[in-house]
């Protein structure tokens, strides 16, 4: 498989605060990679970083193409970013939100949502303020599919969720990966499904790669074990 995402060595910071050390990854086209680490490790701002919302330093390469600071040109080269806190527009309808999605309105890509979220369809008047935080989750998701992406960023879905909606979420990202061989880079503190739904694995920790391999060979580290896993 070719590397459709590589960053080395980038260093990130907000204002004097250095945040990210020289990080560098991979993420293969097609697979689903998972960001493990405790809170402050950098796994937020390495996303930001592919995003191109936060001042770095280093490479970041998408498909051959260098990044840069720019969130217009990381959307253009088919980068979708869910952030933390979903980051719907609460006052717009479901619809609305969908539309902000797209860079041109197609009917193919509504229906492609639908297929993924039914609901959508029978909630599609109401605000994005009164759905459930789970609701919020798959609308952000859906939002994202709408620009058909060929990288999808997602930063902490399960924060705040019922691990059923949880599990619900990650049925719909294993199934895009697996149907339509969309590459997903997911940040998650819920180390246990982070490592079942994705191939590989990256640990940060105070803005470092400490560990990184296979899902399976890092479920069986003991560092891994005793830190995220619990046991």
């Amino acid at each position: 498989m070719a590397r459709l995402l590589e960053l080395e060595d980038v260093h990130a910071q907000y204002g004097q605060v250095r945040v990210l050390h020289g990080v560098s990854l991979a993420v293969e086209e097609g697979q689903v990679v998972s960001v493990l680490g405790p809170n402050g490790a950098g796994k937020t701002t390495t996303l930001r970083a592919v995003s191109g919302v936060v001042k770095t330093s280093g490479s970041i390469v998408f498909d051959g193409r260098k990044v840069g600071r720019s969130p217009e040109r990381a959307a253009r080269l088919g980068v979708a970013h869910v952030p933390e806190g979903r980051g719907t527009f609460s006052e717009l309808t479901v619809w609305e939100n969908l539309r902000l999605g797209a860079y041109t309105v197609r009917h193919a890509d509504f229906e492609r949502a639908l297929d993924h979220f039914p609901w959508l369809a029978r909630r599609r008047n109401q605000a994005a303020g009164t759905l459930s935080g789970g609701e919020q989750q798959m609308l952000a998701l859906a939002r994202a599919l709408m620009a058909r992406p060929r990288l999808l960023l997602l930063d902490e879905p399960s924060l705040g969720l019922a691990p059923i909606v949880v599990g619900e979420i990650f049925e719909i990202v294993r199934k895009l990966n697996e149907d339509e061989g969309l590459t997903v880079l997911v940040v998650e503190q819920n180390a246990n499904i982070a490592l079942d739904n994705s191939e590989h694995a990256y640990v940060l920790e105070a803005g470092r790669v400490a560990l990184h391999g296979t899902s399976t060979d890092l479920r069986k580290d003991e560092s891994v074990r005793r830190s995220y896993l619990g046991y």
